[in-house]
């Protein structure tokens, strides 16, 4: 399943502008979860965190900056707080850099649409 996630956000990045509700990520990708069920959207969470810590431990960009929590034009608590614990910085702070998202949701579309990175690292197994 994290496979599945990690090649549609790579996808996303290469063929879509802006960012991808949560709703749509999971019938898009065929998850199969309810996000009307707190463990399963618990879940959904867990991955996405799990795929952008590998991304970052790999040096690439995180993948999960392209998920919008619904309602928001951008990210929740979540993904600042998995930012800080990256060391991206103070989570709070993140959060209020409104170019701080912008920045790395630019970032990863430049990394994936570079041919040479999506020949090399796409297919990989997360």
């Amino acid at each position: 399943m994290i496979n599945r996630l990690r090649h549609y956000l790579i996808r996303y990045a290469r063929q879509q502008a802006g960012t991808v509700s949560y709703l749509t990520l999971v019938q898009e990708s065929e998850l199969g979860l309810n996000l009307d069920i707190s463990h399963e959207k618990s879940r959904l969470n867990e991955m996405l965190g799990e795929i952008s810590t590998e991304e970052h431990a790999a040096g690439r960009p995180l993948l999960s900056c392209l998920v919008r929590v619904q309602g928001s034009k951008g990210q929740g608590d979540n993904f600042y707080k998995l930012c800080e614990r990256l060391g991206y910085g103070e989570w709070r702070s993140l959060k209020q850099d409104e170019n701080f998202l912008k920045n790395l949701i630019r970032e990863c579309r430049e990394f994936w649409l570079t041919e040479d990175n999506y020949a090399q690292y796409a297919l990989k197994e997360a």
